[in-house]
């Protein structure tokens, strides 16, 4: 009778194997009568019955095969940990490196600079694996952004915001304000490899302005305006939000655009105190606004439509498109299942 080959076998099964090889042993049976049964070799299982007596059951589990952890690694263990939490608690810049982001060239330089070993690109790259790192894509964040008001504004001003609404049985809505053109939106489409796919369009652009605000509860306010954004056009799109609020307190929260810190605004506000107030976010936290998803949402939906050759149409084409996405209330409440918006959920 053939042998199987054990070395193919989970080191689970091969564990099997010997267990039962033990119990055979221990029934009565000989080592060729148990080598016959388990389709192995008759001194394989002398050995594992010597093994056995010698040290017990514990031994015939399998080993771990091929070399020890970081035996053949460039890298010591102690050294792999200090470069990957530098790459985590630091930018590239901070450590003098001519470099935006963790790059592999970035990385490799660093693993230079404290360890004086020079790894190729490929080497690289599978420490980063093994490190768990991953090619991302960057969140764009302002040099001006002041994270300690960010902080603020997560743990106690808008709580504080939210509770008060909560009090008022007011809702909350997230405004912003965006200007879309009609040559933005070029989509994606498929074709074959090597074959980019061309999408025609007027070279005379239109474009069209609009304000609009979102709730956490999916609902979706919007005005389209043709003119530059006023403290005019912004009180306006205010008091349809108050008239659409019917008596209920309305909770508006806005960036620091200037117009949105008017004076006339201002002593507006203060006039009609009792059914309106406007919150600022943090300065250059656009992130923080799910009225900004919307926009993304917007754009991405625009390009699926066919282009617009005759003039004029621009505004129906994104008047159709905001009206669609306002009668998705599920679709907008996604919005604030993003992990930088969730805290508004």
């Amino acid at each position: 009778m053939e042998s199987r080959d054990a070395r193919k076998l989970t080191p689970e099964a091969q564990f099997e194997i010997r267990r039962q090889a033990v119990n055979y042993y221990k029934s009565g049976l000989t080592f060729l009568a148990i080598a016959q049964l388990l389709e192995v070799d008759r001194t394989t299982v002398g050995a594992w019955i010597k093994k056995y007596k010698e040290t017990g059951i514990a031994a015939l589990k399998p080993q771990q095969r091929g070399p020890k952890p970081g035996a053949t690694m460039q890298l010591s263990a102690e050294e792999q940990k200090t470069i990957a939490r530098l790459i985590v608690d630091k930018c590239p810049d901070q450590i003098k490196l001519n470099f935006a982001l963790w790059t592999r060239e970035a990385v490799g330089l660093l693993i230079t600079a404290k360890t004086s070993k020079e790894l190729d690109l490929r080497q690289v790259g599978r420490y980063l694996k093994r490190w768990g790192f991953t090619p991302q894509r960057p969140v764009k964040r302002a040099y001006q952004r002041d994270d300690k008001k960010v902080k603020a504004w997560l743990e106690e001003e808008y709580p504080a915001i939210k509770q008060a609404a909560a009090q008022d049985g007011s809702e909350i809505y997230w405004s912003d304000e965006v200007g879309i053109k009609s040559h933005d939106h070029r989509g994606r489409g498929f074709a074959p490899k090597g074959k980019t796919p061309i999408r025609k369009h007027n070279p005379s652009y239109e474009k069209v302005n609009m304000i609009s605000a979102v709730t956490n509860q999916g609902k979706l306010k919007f005005m389209c305006y043709e003119s530059s954004f006023t403290y005019q056009v912004y009180h306006k799109f205010l008091q349809r939000l108050i008239n659409d609020a019917k008596g209920r307190k309305v909770y508006v929260i806005v960036d620091n655009l200037r117009v949105h810190h008017a004076k006339k605004i201002k002593r507006w506000l203060r006039r009609y105190s009792d059914l309106i107030e406007v919150h600022h976010l943090p300065s250059y936290s656009p992130d923080l606004n799910p009225d900004e998803y919307l926009n993304c949402d917007l754009k991405t939906e625009l390009a699926k439509r066919p282009e617009r050759r005759e003039k004029g149409k621009w505004g129906d084409t994104v008047t159709d498109t905001m009206e669609m996405l306002s009668n998705d209330n599920q679709r907008v409440a996604s919005y604030f299942k993003s992990e930088h918006i969730s805290y508004a959920a």
